[in-house]
Parts: structure tokens; sequence; C-alpha cells
């Protein structure tokens, strides 16, 4: 492994700095800064700025790979024991029971991975449910509102049963079973639903309100000429609809328009089955009088979060590099690297390939 220059002696002993041999702190800091920032060109740039360390990029992207290789290890311990209890579901007892409400949110973003092409990545947030002064988005008000806080992430690149186990296994981890009350937030795509009746079947659903007004608006589209005062009076008045928990009007007035022959019929139909389907997950007026979050911000920010690491311009990712770097970011963004290094410090790294490595010029890793 090259030698690192060691640089003054505070940080020197920061980083765990033995005499021109690299050591556990650099390796630590070299794989925090490669999730942390937006490729490992800065990463590198940084540690010789800041700790004064020389450390090729390939030194630094194999600390990370190490770390990723531990971290999900880690991971699967944690599934494994959340997974294996059978008593998921059964109410805690009375002592057991915090006044903490809690919710998930589950959704995805795209990047791309060599010889697959573009992939989603399929992100989880558990947080916790806090009420305090916000500015209401509807009428500008200040008033007192739910909004998620606390919030912790876990992200997969493949299928959806992975991501229900992730997310299920780190809401466990953070005292579900021991919420006062729980919800599960979406945009209303099925492998969603299909993975809260699966993990959080107890729970609260709903179709996050920002989601749920853009099929509205394409719904409107489909009635009306956009930009319309028709267009615009429709629109305003079956929003109060949805907002008061009348999903199942609208779909009965879209299926009413596709009966008469309309030539964009199967489009209506269509509209019509997503707010007949989700009619019981739009309770709107009452989630937000009950004090629940209505939106779903706090995994859509989360997925920019994990875009700006992965899905920079003319980023393309080796499957193994992107699958050992994602809970490496997820940790950093939950506020619990330290921790996870730690914790998965007795885990054996994986061997590192650099087959698929080029340097230093591209955004290939």
């Amino acid at each position: 492994m090259p030698a690192a220059t060691a640089g003054f002696s505070p940080l020197d002993r920061q980083l765990e700095l033995g005499d021109n041999t690299w050591s556990e702190g650099v390796g630590r800091e070299a794989a925090f800064l490669s999730a942390a920032v937006p490729s490992f060109d800065l990463a590198q740039a940084i540690l010789k700025r800041i700790g004064q360390i020389e450390i090729s990029k390939p030194s630094v992207w194999r600390s990370a790979q190490e770390a990723g290789g531990r971290f999900q290890a880690l991971e699967a311990v944690e599934q494994e024991r959340a997974n294996a209890l059978p008593e998921r579901w059964e109410p805690p007892s009375r002592a057991e029971v915090v006044d903490q409400r809690m919710g998930v949110s589950m959704d995805g973003a795209s990047i791309y991975v060599r010889q697959e092409g573009w992939k989603e990545l399929k992100i989880g947030v558990v947080f916790d449910i806090a009420v305090g002064p916000t500015q209401d988005k509807e009428t500008g008000e200040i008033v007192d509102l739910a909004h998620a806080a606390n919030n912790s992430y876990v992200a997969h690149l493949g299928g959806p049963d992975t991501l229900g186990e992730k997310t299920w296994a780190e809401a466990r981890r953070r005292g579900w079973e021991q919420a006062q009350d729980t919800e599960v937030l979406g945009d209303g795509a099925p492998w969603i639903w299909n993975q809260a009746a699966l993990h959080f079947g107890e729970s609260h659903q709903l179709v996050d309100w920002y989601h749920a007004k853009e099929h509205l608006v394409a719904a409107a589209r489909l009635l009306k000429q956009d930009g319309t005062a028709a267009f615009t009076r429709w629109l305003k008045s079956r929003e109060t609809l949805l907002y008061q928990g009348h999903a199942d009007k609208i779909a009965a007035e879209l299926d009413k328009s596709a009966s008469k022959g309309a030539a964009n019929a199967a489009e209506l139909i269509t509209a019509a089955n997503y707010f007949r389907t989700n009619q019981h997950r739009m309770n709107y007026i009452e989630m937000r009088e009950e004090e629940w979050p209505i939106g779903s911000g706090m995994v859509e920010s989360g997925a920019k979060q994990f875009k700006a690491r992965f899905s920079g311009a003319g980023m393309r990712w080796s499957r193994t590099g992107a699958e050992n770097l994602l809970p490496i970011r997820a940790a950093i963004l939950s506020g619990r690297f330290d921790e996870m290094w730690a914790d998965a410090k007795k885990f054996a790294p994986n061997p590192v390939s650099y087959t698929h490595l080029t340097l230093p010029t591209n955004r290939e890793v």
C-alpha cells in the first residue's frame, strides 16, 4: 500500500498516523470523503489539502470499496436480526410504548451502471414525526404542522424486496415497534404498497399529497384544455374534493367521461383506476388534522442526496463499485458513519478487484 506523507502532529494523532504508514484513521477518512463529496478526485484533493496526506486515487477508491464491503456485511446482520424475529406486528406492552410517532417512505432514483444501462436505485427513509411551526405551502400561513425529523436512510441497487427488508431492519433498529403510532408515505407506486403490506402492515398508509396533485393535473388535461379558465376551475374544485378524501368521486367522473366514447378513453380509465385504487390512502384532511405529514419530501430530499453522488455528469458505475459505496453514503446521510465504522470493523473486507477501475481522467468508478 502506498505510503502516506504525515501532516502536522495534532492531525496525525486524530488520523492515527504512524511514521510513513497508512493508518486506519486515513482509511476511515478516505472512505468517508469518497461517499460524502461528488467524486474520488475531490476526496483525494481534500485529504491532500487539509490532511497533507499524499494518497493516490486508486488507494482512495480501495479504501471506500473495502469499507463498503464491511458496511454491507453489517447491514446484512442487521437485516437478518430484524427479519428473523417472529413477533412482528404484535402490540408491545404498555410499558414499552413511547410517545414518539414514526414514519417510513420509499422512492427511486436512476443511476447508470456499466454494461447494464440506467438502473433504479431504491431508497428508504425512516423518520420521527415532529410537530412545529411551519409555513403551509397552500395558504402561506405559519401553522403547527407535522414534519419528518431525525431521518435515516437505506438504499439498494435492485429490486424492491431487498429495499423493503433494509427499511424494516432500520425501522426496527430505531424502535418502530415501540412507537405510539406509525405511517407509510409513498408516491403511489405499487411496489411501495407491496412492501408496506409485507413489513409495515399495521401502519397508516398515505399517497403523498404532491404526487396525488400531479395525477390530478394530468387528469384535468384529459378533460379540459390546459391553461383555460375551465381547466383551472375543474382542477381547483377537484383538488378540494381530493383533499377532503373524495378520490372515489373523481374516479367516477373520469369513468363517466371514458364511457361516452372519448378518444382518450383508455387514459381516462387509467387515471380513474389510480384514484380508485388509492382512495383509502388519500384521506388528507383527516391525516393533517391528526398531525401526520402528508408530503414525502423527506425521501425525495434523500433521493437527491444520493443522486448528487451517483448521478453526476458522465458518471458510469460498476455494479460492485456502486453497491459498496451506497451503504457509506447512507450512513453519512443518517449521521451513523462513525457508529457503523466501529461496528463494521469486525468484518473482513471483500477482496477488491481492480479490473474495472479506469484512472483518473474520467468519471467511471
